[in-house]
């Protein structure tokens, strides 16, 4: 079926952001990937462009524009490319909305034109070595001095860990009062008592700077809270959580359909027993049916968009974006793997790359076992 999401300004979106890609970004990023690291010029390039901060109102250099269908245009090409190293779905699809939605008139004159520039890069400090998709588990706390909070705790697998300048850090406000304690407080680089440990070692996504991070006795200004008073970070980040899982659905969508094309092709010209493998039967049957899968998924998430430009996605729907698509990713990816034989698993070719990098995903965000969690609960049981 052909795909009707994108209207013309969104094609010739699309026409700037992969001329951009194949110039400042594909010819180094396997040299990145050595590195551990993207340099912080390339976000300042992307940023000259107008790839970041479509929500950001046009007084703080921003777009203004409230439409999904560009930022997963961004997504969808950077995976084209296999750059797993850029953190930009995290600042565009994630950080967005903390930052236009939640902020004050003095935060957003603070800290929006640097977002909409690339020139501040941002993160969430969510997760701890105890506490994963369990937000009400953290325990990071800010106790309120004044003028200030004294933020103490220790996050880790933060995305931007090195890079960020403001990360949106998850801590308890009031810890006896549950969900209802928690709150976000932005930290900004270079404040005493924040330190970043190392960059770690993951398995893929290696261009990725990935790291822990450290508040001890940070003394953060009041006027960095979110959402002007204490308690309320458990429900913004329930608000919020619906478009970053929608995002990851666009990766694992855009990962399983460039996989599958470049499978194909490869079926085409490698030879066994004297034919092209294509031929074969099993050959044939195993691509019909991820083919037909990935169309599948790719139009349930196509209407997720449209919801969410409705602001009509639910945490349910969001959900189930989330946990098919990612499931659907790595099992495309390993038998695409499969059709290669000993060449896809070798990382010359793109097929054991995207095999590595897809790992993770049906892990952050939010599990698949927790996406069908979330599900069965709207049952009522």
């Amino acid at each position: 079926m052909q795909r009707d999401l994108f209207d013309e300004e969104h094609d010739l979106f699309r026409e700037t952001v992969r001329e951009f890609l194949a110039r400042e970004v594909a010819p180094h990023h396997e040299q990145w990937e050595k590195d551990g690291i993207v340099p912080r010029e390339v976000w300042k390039k992307a940023g000259e462009i107008g790839m970041f901060g479509f929500g950001v109102p046009e007084e703080f250099g921003g777009a203004g524009i409230t439409d999904f269908r560009y930022n997963a245009v961004i997504v969808e090409e950077i995976i084209r490319i296999g750059a797993s190293g850029l953190g930009f779905s995290l600042h565009n699809d994630v950080m967005a909305p903390y930052f236009v939605d939640t902020t004050d008139d003095e935060q957003k004159a603070r800290w929006l034109p640097g977002f909409a520039s690339g020139e501040l890069i941002t993160a969430v400090a969510m997760t701890e070595p105890g506490a994963g998709s369990d937000l009400q588990g953290v325990r990071t706390t800010a106790r309120r001095e004044g003028d200030h909070y004294v933020l103490n705790g220790q996050k880790t697998f933060i995305t931007n860990g090195i890079n960020s300048d403001l990360v949106v850090v998850v801590a308890k406000t009031n810890p006896e009062e549950g969900a209802r304690g928690i709150s976000l407080l932005v930290v900004e680089r270079g404040a005493e008592g924040f330190t970043r440990g190392r960059n770690l070692e993951k398995i893929g996504m290696k261009a990725q700077d990935t790291a822990e991070l450290f508040f001890e006795d940070v003394r953060v200004p009041a006027a960095n809270l979110l959402g002007g008073q204490e308690g309320q970070g458990f429900f913004q980040l329930m608000t919020n959580l619906p478009q970053e899982r929608l995002s990851i659905a666009v990766a694992a969508v855009a990962a399983a359909e460039t996989v599958l094309a470049t499978t194909i092709e490869y079926c085409k010209s490698r030879k066994a027993f004297g034919r092209n493998i294509g031929t074969f039967q099993n050959t044939r049957f195993v691509l019909a049916e991820l083919d037909t899968e990935v169309e599948i998924a790719r139009h349930y998430v196509d209407k997720c968009i449209r919801a969410l430009n409705a602001g009509q996605l639910s945490v349910v729907d969001a959900a189930k974006a989330k946990w098919w698509t990612t499931e659907l990713q790595t099992k495309v990816i390993d038998r695409c793997l499969q059709l290669h034989g000993g060449y896809g698993y070798m990382m010359e070719y793109p097929v054991a790359k995207a095999w590595i990098d897809s790992r993770v995903q049906t892990i952050y965000g939010g599990t698949t076992e927790i996406m069908k969690e979330i599900i069965g609960r709207s049952f009522g049981f």
